[in-house]
């Protein structure tokens, strides 16, 4: 056979084993003609361009070094093989890689194989700098995927919208969702306040407002904006969210429910309104504790500011009730939170 001076440079690389493939292949009892049906299959799967026919007289010169694979098909290759370039005897293991050539069972169901393979790619993290603690990041990158894949949650993932007047115990009631469950939390004034009081300054305003037109028609729909981008960004990773905002205009407007829930759907996430209620007194008790400097109008005007709302105001789309009234829904998630750190003590 006459190969051609790319052929024949194939030949010369550097830790190439051709025999592997033949050796991998026959452990797997494929036929040439059967290996290059897999290979197809495998690169269709993983939406491989750049591998043609795949016929028996290519995977043969492959097998014979007669030439070297190209990158879709060493790609497809590891694959079908559950194997890496350096197992394949594609090239030399570098520096500090794993490699252990070893042959794949011929049984190709599912046996623990796919966990391997998923520990030994995110054991590609390496240190960039002597102090980094790279095995505490694998390790729980590791242990994330295994909850979610391995027998973790069966739920579709869901955004928890927990609203209510300020001081009612929203924030709170949210932390403690996120630590029963591990989600995220967004909540609204840390994610956004510096946002919203440079953008107070520079309108002219005081970046402690929130009580003004001005706050409420030119800043408002931006903070939210910020708050609902960034659980978004969460939801289309698949990752369920616990979103902690007072949520007033709009739990109590079904169009804005509705589109948020819509976008949710198309995404496979399920929307849980959760409205916190609360007493006139428990609110003002927390609202002067907090000591926030955005409360400082409310606080100097309390009657007018109560004037303002409705206790008996709800969500107008399904939602659930969290009652807080002499917070009491916070005193027994305290206890919770409790009893959860005694047991893993």
């Amino acid at each position: 056979m006459t190969m051609t001076e790319g052929q024949r440079v194939g030949k010369q690389r550097a830790g190439w084993r051709p025999d592997r493939l033949r050796e991998q292949r026959e452990a797997h009892g494929l036929t040439l003609e059967k290996a290059g049906e897999r290979l197809r299959e495998v690169a269709e799967r993983a939406k491989l361009k750049g591998i043609p026919a795949a016929n028996p007289q290519t995977l043969w010169q492959h097998e014979q070094g007669e030439v070297y694979p190209g990158p879709h098909y060493r790609r497809a290759y590891c694959l079908l093989y559950r194997a890496t370039e350096p197992d394949l005897g594609f090239r030399a293991a570098l520096p500090g890689e794993e490699t252990s050539f070893k042959l794949t069972p011929m049984d190709d169901r599912l046996n623990g194989a796919h966990v391997l393979a998923v520990e030994r790619a995110i054991h590609r993290i390496s240190p960039g700098t002597e102090d980094a603690g790279h095995f505490a990041l694998q390790q729980r990158i590791i242990d994330a995927w295994k909850r979610r894949h391995t027998g973790g949650d069966p739920n579709r993932p869901v955004l928890i919208l927990v609203g209510g007047f300020a001081g009612s115990g929203k924030t709170e009631l949210a932390r403690f969702f996120v630590q029963l469950t591990g989600w995220p939390l967004l909540d609204k004034d840390p994610l956004t306040r510096p946002l919203v009081e440079r953008l107070l300054v520079a309108l002219g305003g005081d970046p402690n407002d929130r009580h003004t037109e001005l706050y409420r028609e030119r800043v408002r729909s931006v903070e939210y904006d910020c708050l609902m981008q960034s659980a978004m960004a969460n939801i289309k990773c698949g990752i369920s969210t616990v979103l902690s905002a007072p949520f007033i205009s709009e739990m109590t407007d079904p169009d804005w429910m509705q589109r948020l829930s819509n976008r949710a759907a198309s995404m496979g996430v399920d929307v849980f309104p959760v409205w916190v209620r609360c007493d006139e007194e428990s609110m003002r008790e927390y609202i002067t504790f907090r000591s926030a400097a955005r409360d400082a109008w409310k606080l100097a005007r309390w009657d007018e500011y109560m004037a303002t709302i409705d206790l008996d105001l709800r969500p107008a789309v399904p939602h659930l009730v969290v009652d807080n009234r002499l917070g009491t829904a916070v005193t027994l998630a305290d206890q919770a939170r409790q009893a959860m750190g005694a047991m893993y003590a």
